[in-house]
């Protein structure tokens, strides 16, 4: 029976362009849908642009337009980056969305009718002649750590201020010294949901990375605090409960939500029952991954999970959590102030977007922090061109073949491929996406160490059967490597299938090729 998949990729964030590391800990989410449509599997996968928050209106500010006109234009260009990249979501949406904000708003109810969100008083900072409460990061103080001017909510030595030290902070718009007022909030009840979460968590992380376990275990190991879901904004989602109209949702409970309201909407579109992949009772096999960089670990392994439980619905909670490390350029940390980087779109006017996907699989920051710098990024071009495109060209280009010849399968080719499939496909189910790609290279390694001890270009003139053999040999391979790159570099893929006029693509040996004519083969790659 095919499995139900949902994979959320994460929700980037609408201040500022992507840049290499966004797409090193997105790039994942897209070789998981793709292999498991390849497979058969009901794959939705699911992603948008987060839209809401106070770093968005902070850059209206700074530019002179609104909270609205800064999140469209991140939105457009998010979507051009990864169209661009060949990300295969079945809907890339926008918390901004009218379909998410009604369905959030109506999940925000059920959870708090549960019981599961309450009312709380805080005390805040309070700017008079602004006439409003501030965020930590619209206040200014002096660190008390480092002695120098810093934001509310984090310095640059890493110190975060506390409670008491906002209490001597300043607002950023109007440089006023702000008072502390009582502000009544509503917050996410963690700690009644602790002991499910942790059932949860036990019962699933053996699946997840170390950082995930790591992360989410730390959390529950100190006891869930509860957690605001309101803020004093004028951008944002409304808050579905009476005395909080002045309130807006706070970001990451409208962002992780939307991986659900998303599923919704495409449903809805495509005559489908969302609940087939979101309810345990309607799910008789499938998975939901999530797909992350390590700064968002409890997000999806303790937030959406909460909220999901707290909509008492029997609903499924992530089970797979694909969650990276951090990727430097040049040893270095992204950093667009200093110049320090690439955007995706910078990269994509430089590299083959093909290989940049492979390389950033391949040695991206997976179980470790990567690095990544051009003259690596070359080499990975090269060997892919070499290994790949040289076989491919030299195979279908061979002089004076005009088609594939009749010929008999090597056992021996035959038997290995079919290892390397049930081997990468493991790799896949396991997240372990490096893996997959070094059993890729391998099967190239063999592949042209085969072509090339059996010389066609002797057997050409000495053996033509056997000649026959081994260009169809080769070219049977070809046609698989083709299934199983597709997850990897699917336009290199689709390339191969319109030589071979392969119309089907299907994660299964391909065990025959017809005599078909050999025409416009170019080359797959150019070297750099």
């Amino acid at each position: 029976m095919n499995r139900k998949i949902i994979v959320g990729g994460a929700w980037p964030y609408a201040n500022s362009s992507l840049h290499l590391g966004h797409l090193a800990a997105l790039i994942s989410g897209d070789v998981l849908a793709r292999y498991h449509r390849l497979v058969g599997d009901d794959v939705i996968y699911v992603s948008g642009t987060d839209c809401h928050g106070t770093p968005i209106t902070e850059r209206a500010k700074k530019e002179k337009i609104t909270a609205k006109e800064i999140a469209e234009k991140y939105h457009e260009e998010f979507s051009e980056v990864f169209k661009k990249m060949d990300f295969s979501y079945d809907l890339y949406t926008k918390t901004e969305d009218e379909y998410h904000k009604e369905k959030v708003q109506e999940l925000f109810r059920k959870i708090y009718d549960n019981g599961y969100i309450v009312e709380k008083l805080d005390k805040d900072n309070y700017c008079e002649k602004c006439s409003k409460f501030v965020a930590d990061r619209e206040l200014k103080l002096i660190c008390p750590n480092c002695g120098k001017e810093t934001k509310g909510d984090q310095c640059d030595c890493g110190y975060v201020p506390t409670k008491k030290d906002l209490r001597q902070a300043y607002c950023v718009d109007c440089g006023s010294l702000t008072t502390i007022k009582d502000n009544k909030n509503l917050y996410l009840e963690l700690p009644l949901l602790q002991s499910k979460i942790e059932k949860y968590v036990s019962e699933n992380e053996k699946r997840w990375r170390k950082n995930a376990q790591n992360e989410s275990n730390k959390y529950l190991k100190e006891g869930l605090k509860e957690r605001a879901v309101t803020r004093n904004l004028d951008w944002g989602v409304d808050i579905p409960v009476e005395g909080f109209e002045d309130k807006k949702m706070y970001v990451w409970i409208d962002a992780v939500l939307g991986y659900l309201t998303a599923t919704m909407k495409y449903c809805e579109e495509n005559n489908l029952n969302w609940e087939e992949w979101w309810k345990n009772n309607k799910i008789t096999n499938g998975k939901i991954y999530m797909v992350h960089g390590k700064d968002n670990i409890v997000f999806h392994t303790l937030i959406l999970p909460g909220l999901l439980l707290g909509l008492d619905d029997n609903m499924k909670l992530p089970n797979s959590i694909v969650s990276t490390e951090y990727l430097n350029f040049n040893e270095q940390k992204f950093s667009k102030s200093k110049g320090i980087g690439m955007t995706i779109l910078e990269a994509l006017d430089k590299f083959d977007t093909e290989t940049l996907r492979f390389h950033l699989i391949k040695n991206g920051p997976e179980s470790k922090d990567a690095n990544f710098n051009i003259d690596d990024y070359i080499m990975t071009h090269n060997e892919i061109t070499n290994k790949l495109g040289n076989f491919v060209n030299r195979t279908l280009k061979y002089k004076g073949l005009t088609q594939i010849p009749n010929g008999t399968m090597d056992n021996d080719i035959e038997e290995y491929i079919k290892q390397k499939y049930e081997e990468i496909s493991r790799n896949i189910e396991n997240i372990e996406f490096r893996k997959a790609t070094l059993n890729i290279i391998d099967i190239l390694d063999y592949l042209n160490k085969y072509y090339d001890e059996r010389k066609p270009w002797v057997l050409y003139k000495e053996n033509l059967t056997e000649f026959n053999n081994v260009i169809y040999t080769c070219s049977v391979s070809i046609a698989n490597m083709a299934n199983i790159i597709e997850p990897f570099m699917p336009k290199t893929s689709k390339k191969i299938r319109n030589y071979l006029s392969i119309r089907i693509n299907r994660w299964e040996y391909i065990d025959k090729l017809e005599a078909i004519e050999l025409n416009n083969i170019e080359p797959l790659f150019e070297r750099k």
